[in-house]
């Protein structure tokens, strides 16, 4: 009797302090920055240009910046995923200049020798700022394209809820982090313990911007489902794109870019 209460006990103290140490280190475990400073001199793309971009509350921030082949061409402001740096998706910029856009691929708190810490009222307070600055720099709201990529896509949602944008690229999204939480971490109580929770599937009918969602059907981190439930509560006009052959980081290589290309297109002929 005695010894099975004392199993018991320890088996609580034990779940106790994993579920302690989950909570302590969660941002450590969502968000995993590069902290060293991306080096321009690698991207081997003429016209891309170091700039920076300040956020509501006083950081400033590393971004690159590629102009249009036009000016009165699209715009890209790229959100990217939890992991590395901007230096990481430099490859990224030679496909999207095919169809002449311009990016900014913009660097979040945290990130890349930025100040601040990672949270997620902090890097949509970074995706505001990217947007105001391409505002600033005379891009019209009908000319920005928000692309989100994996946990940028959430940021991208929320974004485009809230503000005036001529498309949404969503590639690998996620419904939330709290969903994504709960597959992984079944075994703890997640609505309690979770700060950052990117609620992407609730504010995504918000979204009054065309909508397109990629996924690889091969994606063993985001899985595709979340895909097609992003697609099934996202507002008309909306598209799906789904590679056969495409995992979680290899979306652009199986034609991702293309495929945002053509939808792109299509709401704007002369484009």
């Amino acid at each position: 009797m005695w010894g099975g209460s004392i199993g018991i006990g320890v088996a609580a103290v034990v779940y106790g302090l994993i579920a302690a140490a989950l909570f302590l280190l969660q941002r450590r475990i969502l968000f995993l920055p590069d902290k060293s400073h991306p080096d321009l001199d690698r991207v081997l793309l003429p016209g891309v240009r170091e700039t920076t971009v300040t956020t509501a509350d006083g950081l400033t921030l590393l971004a690159w910046y590629l102009p249009p082949a036009r000016d009165d061409g699209f715009v890209v402001l790229y959100l990217h995923g939890n992991a590395g740096h901007i230096g990481h998706r430099a490859y990224r910029l030679g496909p999207m200049r095919q169809p002449g856009w311009g990016v900014l691929l913009l660097e979040y708190r945290g990130y890349g020798g930025n100040p601040g810490s990672p949270s997620e009222a902090g890097l949509l307070n970074d995706a505001r700022a990217g947007l105001a600055s391409l505002r600033a720099m005379g891009v019209a709201p009908d000319r920005i394209l928000l692309w989100g990529e994996s946990l940028g896509s959430g940021l991208a949602v929320f974004l485009a809820a809230e503000q005036t944008v001529a498309a949404v690229l969503l590639e690998a999204p996620y419904t939330s982090i709290s969903d994504m939480a709960r597959r992984r971490y079944w075994f703890v109580p997640v609505n309690w313990l979770l700060r950052d929770r990117f609620e992407s599937s609730r504010a995504i009918g918000g979204v009054r911007a065309p909508v397109l969602v990629m996924h690889g059907a091969r994606d063993t981190i985001i899985p595709v489902a979340m895909g097609r439930a992003m697609y099934d509560a996202a507002p008309e006009p909306k598209q799906l794109w789904i590679s056969p052959a495409a995992g979680h980081l290899d979306l652009v290589e199986h034609g991702a870019v293309e495929a945002a290309a053509d939808f792109v297109r299509e709401l704007k002929p002369n484009s």
